[in-house]
């Protein structure tokens, strides 16, 4: 099942931009898949993989422990919004995978920094299963991230 969702910035990831914490260029950037118990939100303070970690879903299937690796990951600047881009994710039907992905938490995977997550719902709402069919995250025009430019400014006093 394809599901094509558009990726929530954690507010706390614009620091980590900021500070040199995270470079797209040359960092590997997974997408790990947990279920509904607690959920992710965009104000979460210093959120990392090991925060959500301990509800990922089961990994006797196709999904990798700790997410699956981001490719042909890109940064581009375009009219004025800074984004990242990556290939989708694509998970193989298995019937012994799992029927509980309620959330994609996209992070850094050596210093362990969150920088968004993407709810993961079937079209009728409910979490995806890699047991009823392949589960295919779709970045919308391959983009899984957008910054504006103006998103960092600096005030003097």
């Amino acid at each position: 099942m394809a599901v094509r969702g558009t990726c929530v910035m954690f507010q706390e990831a614009m620091k980590y931009f900021a500070e040199g914490d995270i470079d797209i260029s040359t960092d590997t950037f997974k997408l790990g898949i947990i279920d509904d118990t607690a959920a992710p939100a965009a104000d979460d303070t210093s959120p990392t993989w090991s925060d959500y970690s301990t509800n990922e879903v089961a990994t006797t299937g196709n999904y990798t422990a700790n997410g699956e690796t981001l490719t042909t990951v890109t940064s581009a600047m375009v009219s004025g919004i800074y984004t990242m881009g990556a290939d989708d994710v694509n998970i193989a039907m298995n019937a012994s995978g799992f029927t509980d992905g309620a959330y994609g938490i996209v992070y850094e995977s050596v210093s362990d920094l969150a920088i968004g997550f993407v709810q993961l719902d079937d079209a009728d709402g409910n979490p995806v299963s890699e047991q009823a069919g392949p589960v295919d995250i779709e970045w919308p025009g391959g983009v899984v991230l957008r910054l504006p430019a103006n998103a960092l400014t600096w005030e003097t006093p």
